[in-house]
C-alpha cells in the first residue's frame, strides 16, 4: 500500500450536479455523514433543508452551512423520525420553505454494541425503529409528496456493508440496513410510476466524531486496518457517491446499492 492511499484526499469541489433543486436531508445535525451531505448537496448548487431531532445542534449546523453559502437557501425542520406524524410534518415544512423538494437522502440512523444473547427487547427495537422504521416512514411520505407534486424526484437511503457482512454485536444494527436494503429494492420498482429513483449507499466504515463516541478505539482501528486504503472514509466520500446517485450521471440507476468501501473480498 502506498502513503498516497493511506492519506485522506481534499474534498473536492462542486461540479454544479444540483443546481436548481431542493434536497431535504435527515439526521443532518452534528458531524457525520449527514451534515458531510448537506454540505455536498450545497457545494453541487441545491439548496438544502436540513432535518434532525437535536434542535440545538441543528439550528448550529443550519446556521454553519447558511454562513459557508450565502448565495443559496438553508432551511431546517426539527424532526424525530421513529414518529409519523413529525415525518409527514417535515415534507410540508420543507416544501412550504423552500418550495419544493426534489431529493431526499434518507441518513437517520441508531446503531450500538450489543451481543444477541445480551441484547433486550428495548435496544434491538430502538435500533429497528429509528434506522428500518424510520427509513420506511421517510420514503413512505417522501412518496406520497411526490406523487401529489408531479414532478418527478430522487430518493437516497444510507445503508451499510452489514446488510451484507456479519460483526459481533451488531445484529440489531445490521438487520435493520438490510432491511434498508431490501426496502429500496422493493419501493424503487413501485416509485417508478410516479417518476421516482430510489437508490442507497452501503458505506463500511466513515470517520467521523459521533463514532468515536459510540464505537471503542480498538474496534474503528481494526475495521480501517482491514480496508484496501488502510483508513476509514471521510464523511465527504460517501456524501460524494449520494450527490452522484441524487444527480442527472445515474437517470437509469433504481432499485440499486452501492457499496462506498474498500473492503478486501
Amino acid at each position: 500500500m502506498t502513503d498516497s492511499l493511506s492519506i485522506a484526499p481534499q474534498e473536492i469541489p462542486g461540479h454544479g450536479l444540483l443546481t436548481g433543486r431542493v434536497a431535504v436531508v435527515t439526521a443532518a445535525a452534528g458531524t457525520g455523514i449527514g451534515s458531510a451531505t448537506a454540505r455536498r448537496m450545497l457545494a453541487e448548487g441545491a439548496d438544502v433543508v436540513v432535518s434532525d431531532w437535536h434542535e440545538r445542534r441543528l439550528e448550529a449546523t443550519r446556521a454553519e452551512l447558511a454562513e459557508a453559502h450565502p448565495e443559496q437557501r438553508v432551511g431546517a425542520v426539527v424532526c424525530d423520525v421513529s414518529s409519523s406524524e413529525q415525518v409527514t410534518a417535515l415534507f410540508a415544512a420543507a416544501a412550504d420553505q423552500l418550495g419544493r423538494v426534489d431529493i431526499v437522502v434518507n441518513n437517520a440512523g441508531l446503531g450500538g454494541e450489543v451481543p444477541v444473547v445480551d441484547m433486550t427487547d428495548e435496544q434491538w427495537d430502538r435500533v429497528i425503529d429509528v434506522t428500518l422504521n424510520g427509513t420506511f416512514r421517510c420514503t413512505r411520505a417522501a412518496l406520497n409528496y411526490f406523487r401529489r407534486a408531479g414532478h418527478g424526484g430522487v430518493i437516497v437511503n444510507n445503508a451499510s456493508v452489514l446488510g451484507w457482512r456479519a460483526q459481533h454485536g451488531q445484529a440489531h444494527y445490521a438487520a435493520a440496513k438490510a432491511g434498508v436494503m431490501a426496502l429500496t429494492r422493493c419501493s424503487a420498482i413501485e416509485a417508478a410510476e410516479f417518476g421516482v429513483r430510489i437508490n442507497a449507499v452501503a458505506p463500511s466504515i466513515a470517520n467521523h466524531a459521533f463514532l468515536a463516541k459510540v464505537t471503542s478505539e480498538e474496534l474503528l482501528s481494526r475495521l480501517a486496518a482491514g480496508e484496501a486504503f488502510g483508513r476509514a472514509a471521510e464523511p465527504w466520500e460517501v456524501a460524494a457517491t449520494i450527490a452522484m446517485l441524487a444527480s442527472d450521471y445515474t437517470t437509469y440507476l433504481t432499485g440499486e446499492v452501492v457499496s462506498v468501501s474498500s473492503q478486501r473480498a
